[in-house]
């Protein structure tokens, strides 16, 4: 199988090695400056087990040549206009594209795009960044990456992805019920991310603060009932775990989004929380919490 892997982050420099040290044909779709970092240093993963090199077969949006049976996209997700227009020489008949991204309004975008037919699910759980050289930085061992189609019919197209991605040295889920696994994962990251950001720190510091368990909770039912009202088909004992996760102060976490805030970047504010906010409108849903978070985050951006 053909693979081109649509950015060369944290994410998607961290499963594209592992793809690419299982044998698969996989290149990393990148922008200039990534490009010649890699070309100079390899991909460099370093993970709890030590450091890893390999060299990677590089693309730019210029250079693609052919169609690729699967495209897996790990751009951030402002970025996703352009990188649109990056893989359109690159897609097929054939081709199925997996985007790995924040939210889920990146679905509909490339099924506009591209066509419904062509967007399955996908996402991962990794704890993951990338260093001041650009090494991906694994922070622990979870690396799990989710898969399946849409509509819960995992053909032979599907199952073609399901042989390719099972044997790439990290824990992958073939699931019939992606769409439940893909609200699970925005109402976990949305809410840590709102509440990092709101608050300026970790899920420990927040928790072991004056009021901050009642803010975690808060935000958490708020986000629970927009993606609820817009088709979440509720699995009790799954959301149960993630609002135990979110609350042990014993484990400090933070989200990509509350990361890339601390460091002045760009981040994800309308595509994790304005979208949240937007859906709960059309519901006439009241989220006072998430909405005091979209207004620090629209200041932050203002500021930058």
């Amino acid at each position: 199988m053909r693979i081109l892997m649509a950015g060369a982050g944290a994410t998607g420099g961290y499963f594209g090695a592992r793809l690419a040290q299982a044998g698969q044909d996989v290149t990393f779709l990148v922008r200039e400056r990534r490009y010649q970092q890699l070309q100079a240093s390899g991909l460099v993963l370093q993970t709890p087990q030590g450091t890893e090199t390999l060299k990677p077969q590089l693309a730019q949006a210029n250079s693609l040549t052919g169609h690729y049976d699967l495209i897996i996209v790990t751009v951030k997700s402002f970025a996703l206009d352009q990188v649109m227009e990056d893989i359109a020489p690159a897609v097929g008949p054939e081709t199925l594209i997996m985007p790995i991204l924040n939210g889920l309004r990146h679905i509909a975008t490339l099924q506009q795009r591209f066509g419904e037919d062509r967007v399955i699910g996908g996402l991962c759980k990794i704890n993951a960044t990338l260093g001041d050289n650009g090494e991906v930085i694994q922070m622990t061992p979870l690396h799990q990456l989710y898969y399946g189609a849409l509509d819960g019919n995992n053909d032979a197209r599907l199952q073609r992805v399901d042989a390719a991605l099972r044997d790439c040295q990290v824990d992958t889920r073939f699931s019939d019920n992606i769409m439940d696994e893909l609200w699970e994962k925005w109402l976990l990251l949305s809410t840590l991310g709102a509440v990092c950001c709101l608050a300026r720190g970790n899920t420990q510091q927040i928790l072991t603060s004056r009021g901050g368990e009642a803010l975690l909770q808060g935000v958490f039912s708020e986000i629970l009932s927009v993606i609820t009202a817009e088709g979440y088909q509720t699995r009790p004992a799954a959301t149960a775990r993630i609002l135990e996760l979110l609350s042990d102060p014993a484990t400090p976490m933070t989200s990509s989004m509350y990361r890339d805030l601390t460091q002045g970047f760009d981040i994800e504010a309308d595509q994790v929380i304005g979208d949240l906010l937007l859906r709960a409108k059309r519901h006439s849903l009241a989220t006072p919490l998430l909405n005091a978070v979209d207004v620090n985050l629209q200041v932050y951006l203002q500021q930058r």
